[in-house]
């Protein structure tokens, strides 16, 4: 039996077994974000197409070449959502989101549309999960978003998955090193006339091209993470810092720009040799200034997103793909760790890791209160324990654990505290 019609090009029907897949990354990514302080936020499938223009970037090929873009009976132009980052700022924005305690932390999971070229796991309706963390530039944020990703692959049991970083800036530190790059790049032949245009707009949209002939050429150019100003440069050497703290592997990757205009700052990428050429499963970086482009007040962010279909395909390739859901807790976090001693954020970040490899949701308060109001909003959002690192536990390589239940605390060794929250966790505790 054969129908007289066909799903589009680029398209696909989901089938029961990659349904029961999908389930299951889905769950093991909700659990993971919600374990660390994220909650849900859903945004319409088609937004003002205006929001993409500002945001991602006209000289993109996102905008210029793949959106799928078209006129309502009221000859408003829409846009189904290229991405999930700039939707979520304008929800931020709409709904009052600065009046909440910051940094804001959400979650979604849905169809974004690009109209490219479909190979494999690549697809022009396809699905993706991310998360947003709004309302802080501290580095911390930075190191906890790249953890939380590379924890979900590492979940789902998917081999050869390798984490690329990069600083780019920000606009004002850009500026300069922008036209230094547009004049190296415009003194060779290697581009046709459309890249030129491109490169007078934005000449670090070079890096993302993969002719051989403009390859060779970028790779001789200057590069953004060489052209830091201090302030940038010390961000950047902080989430390192913190990454090395808690043994995160990654390779610093200067040529690492990703797809979108609003980046500034850390930009990351997870990639996977499972993959082959396209092997890039997930990423993302800071945008501090994105809010700012919609018509909001200056506010940091920082996110991620990672392609369902490209985790699918790779868990085939890895041969994990009928990985369960063996550690996930799910619902909000079991620990908050209020930290009012700076020089703790390094141990503190690689105990929140450690947690996290045990299958326990667990976050850092980073929204710079008192630890009166970090206590506060531990007792608002219902996390059972708090973990308080201040100068007085620094100084004696302890930290104090509060059972919110209980309203009863102890001091706990630093060097013991991984064994003690994993036992009051599983209620084996005495």
């Amino acid at each position: 039996m054969e129908s007289r019609f066909q799903v589009p090009r680029g398209t696909y029907d989901l089938l029961p077994a990659d349904a029961a897949r999908r389930r299951r990354i889905v769950a093991e990514a909700r659990a993971l974000a919600e374990g660390a302080g994220f909650g849900q936020i859903d945004t319409p499938i088609f937004e003002d197409s205006e929001l993409f223009v500002r945001t991602v970037g006209e000289a993109t090929d996102i905008v210029s070449k793949e959106t799928y873009t078209f006129e309502d009976r009221s000859g408003r132009s829409l846009t189904l959502r290229p991405e999930g980052t700039a939707p979520v700022c304008r929800a931020y924005i709409e709904h009052g989101m600065h009046k909440l305690p910051q940094p804001v932390k959400l979650w979604y999971e849905g169809p974004m549309f690009r109209y490219e070229a479909p190979q494999s796991g690549r697809f022009r309706q396809h699905e993706q999960f991310g998360v947003e963390a709004i309302g802080s530039d501290d580095p911390t944020l930075d190191a906890e978003v790249i953890d939380l990703l590379g924890h979900l692959y590492a979940r789902l049991d998917l081999s050869g998955v390798r984490l690329h970083l990069t600083s780019i800036g920000t606009p004002e530190s850009r500026r300069e090193y922008a036209r230094e790059l547009r004049e190296f790049l415009l003194r060779s032949d290697a581009f046709d006339a459309e890249q030129r245009r491109r490169i007078e707009i934005n000449p670090m949209r070079a890096f993302d091209w993969d002719a051989a002939e403009v390859r060779a050429v970028t790779d001789e150019a200057p590069k953004m993470v060489d052209r830091l100003a201090d302030d940038d440069r010390e961000h950047f050497e902080e989430v390192r810092r913190l990454l090395d703290g808690a043994g995160i592997d990654y390779e610093v990757d200067p040529r690492l720009v990703r797809g979108l205009d609003y980046y500034t700052r850390t930009v990351f990428e997870f990639r996977s040799e499972a993959l082959g050429a396209q092997s890039g499963i997930g990423g993302g970086g800071r945008y501090d200034r994105l809010i700012e482009q919609i018509g909001g007040d200056r506010t940091p962010g920082i996110g991620w997103a990672t392609g369902l279909e490209r985790i699918a395909q790779a868990m085939g390739a890895s041969g994990s793909a009928e990985a369960g859901l063996t550690r996930a807790n799910g619902g909000g976090p079991r620990f908050l760790f209020a930290v009012t001693e700076p020089a703790a954020r390094e141990r503190v970040f690689r105990a929140v890791s450690e947690l996290r490899e045990e299958g326990l949701g667990a976050t850092i308060d980073l929204g710079e209160r008192s630890l009166k109001s970090q206590m506060k909003h531990a007792a608002r959002a219902g996390v059972p324990w708090v973990v308080i690192v201040g100068p007085e536990e620094w100084s004696r390589d302890a930290a104090v654990v509060r059972d919110m239940t209980a309203h009863s605390q102890e001091e706990v060794a630093l060097s013991a505290l991984r064994r003690e929250l994993v036992t009051r966790a599983r209620g084996a505790k005495g």
